[in-house]
């Protein structure tokens, strides 16, 4: 498929998206009108100019220190997250759409948590199993009958859309624990009014500038006192987010502290400062339930706060997100969301599902294993981008090894149809080329949820794979929610 009719014979004459929509020009029979006026600046430029301004962005993304840590590579530990200065932009009407959905999707993942550690009505009744609930390895018992202000869990979400060549929006996962990347969606933002102030004059964006404002407000909510003293919790220097964590506890102005700054006492949490020790009420952690509290979870983590979980079951300190949320964002709990969202809410999803299958359950297996070839098959554990087949890519041995994989562990998998994501004109090395992108944005929930416009669109910069993830080679975008109309 060519670009939609109107398209500048100019810089991007010789861009074609094919049979994938395109964020920027939109599809044949549904053209962006709203992204008019940015085409018309983006066809106005040199390609050289636009290299330029590339490079100029990626070295100063480099001397600000915005990096993230790839464990599995020993020769670039430290990296920039690439950055593409040809922004991903939604209209008015569809963030409205999109932000519905976040927000409906948070709600009813909130009711779901509150209720499998209270009633478990919904496991009662049949909706889901109760051993995919129960047996899963991020099920906390100690939370049991503990209520949390507000009835919030996820405090900090992370939703990860997609866009199918239909340009209709579906959620790929739920990132319920210690969602990351909300720095680099600020940071863009900055980089682009650096780089790119022409491009975006008077185009009327929505800011993402005031989500530390926003996050911090939500600490205060939960703390059990007036005035309370909120810090963030990292687990260090080693972390592959924690330039996101030195970002964060900046933009709300509170203290970053690892496990070895805080203490508990007499089931209260403790900062130890230079006076003494201080009061602490309130805690962003950046770090999973495992490694919370040795005391209680992992014994051998050096990372926690010995006795941190009876301070928080006292009601002396609030966690974000709270304990036990990974069971919400858990693969094979994400094909249930639908009918929670009916169950909790009596509503249907206003962001559907892709389709998926449990590989836990018998006919699913056996479609799975008949259509190998054709679909995407995921471990439930695993995050980044690691241990995907991807079938109409593998080869016959990633196949074979998939298969067995399958059979061995079939309730560690699900599989989805390979999903067409949606491309936006991306600069490469001698053109502007159609690179696949997803969708991340962030919810905040205190007393009620507030959703950050846009969000973190990462960019599959391998030309034709469609992993996105910044440890497989992806890059980001900055992602424009448009004020008003088209632009």
């Amino acid at each position: 498929m060519s670009v939609p009719e109107g398209k500048p014979s100019d810089l991007l004459s010789s861009y074609n998206p094919g049979l994938y929509f395109d964020e920027l020009f939109g599809a044949m029979d549904l053209p962006a009108e709203h992204t008019a006026l940015i085409r018309q600046r983006l066809a106005a430029l040199d390609f050289d100019e636009l290299r330029r301004r590339a490079q100029d962005a990626e070295r100063e993304l480099y001397n600000l220190g915005i990096t993230f840590i790839v464990y599995s590579d020993k020769d670039a530990v430290d990296r920039i997250l690439p950055f593409d200065v040809i922004p991903r932009v939604i209209s008015a009407p569809e963030w409205k759409h999109l932000e519905s959905g976040v927000t409906q999707r948070v709600a009813a993942l909130n009711l779901f948590l509150h209720d499998i550690y209270h009633d478990q009505k919904i496991l009662k009744d049949g909706v889901i199993p109760r051993d995919l609930v129960e047996g899963n390895h991020n099920f906390r018992p100690q939370m049991i009958g503990l209520d949390v202000p507000f009835n919030t869990y996820i405090h900090i979400m992370g939703t990860d859309l997609v866009r199918d060549r239909h340009g209709t929006f579906r959620v790929l996962e739920d990132n319920g624990r210690v969602p990351s990347g909300v720095s680099y969606v600020v940071e863009n933002r900055h980089m682009m009014q650096r780089v790119f102030p022409d491009l975006m004059q008077d185009i009327g964006i929505r800011p993402v500038d005031n989500y530390g404002h926003k996050l911090l407000d939500a600490m205060v909510e939960i703390a059990p006192v007036d005035d309370p003293q909120v810090v963030l919790l990292s687990p260090g220097t080693y972390n592959s987010a924690y330039f996101e964590h030195i970002f964060l506890a900046r933009e709300m102005g509170v203290p970053l502290v690892e496990g070895r700054d805080l203490v508990v006492d007499n089931d209260r949490v403790f900062m130890k400062t230079t006076n003494g020790l201080a009061p602490v009420h309130s805690i962003y952690r950046r770090l999973d339930d495992a490694f919370l509290d040795p005391k209680a979870f992992n014994p051998d983590s050096l990372l926690g706060v010995p006795g941190i979980l009876e301070a928080y079951r006292k009601g002396n300190v609030a966690l974000a997100n709270a304990i036990g949320t990974g069971v919400a964002d858990d693969k094979a709990v994400y094909c249930y969301v639908p009918r929670m969202i009916k169950y909790y809410l009596d509503q249907d999803p206003i962001i559907p599902n892709v389709d998926t299958r449990i590989c836990r359950e018998p006919d699913a297996l056996q479609y799975t294993l008949d259509n190998l070839a054709d679909l995407v098959v995921k471990p439930v554990g695993e995050a980044g981008g690691y241990g995907i087949t991807i079938g109409p890519r593998a080869s016959k041995a990633e196949l074979e090894d998939c298969r067995t994989k399958l059979l061995a562990d079939p309730s560690n998998y699900i599989s989805q149809p390979v999903v067409d994501l949606s491309v936006c004109p991306t600069v490469c090395d001698d053109a502007i080329e159609p690179r696949h992108v997803d969708l991340r944005p962030f919810a905040i929930t205190g007393k009620s949820t507030w959703v950050l416009p846009g969000g973190l669109s990462r960019v599959a910069l391998k030309k034709g794979t469609l992993i996105v993830n910044s440890s497989q080679g992806g890059g980001s975008k900055d992602t424009w929610v448009l004020e008003g109309g088209a632009a």
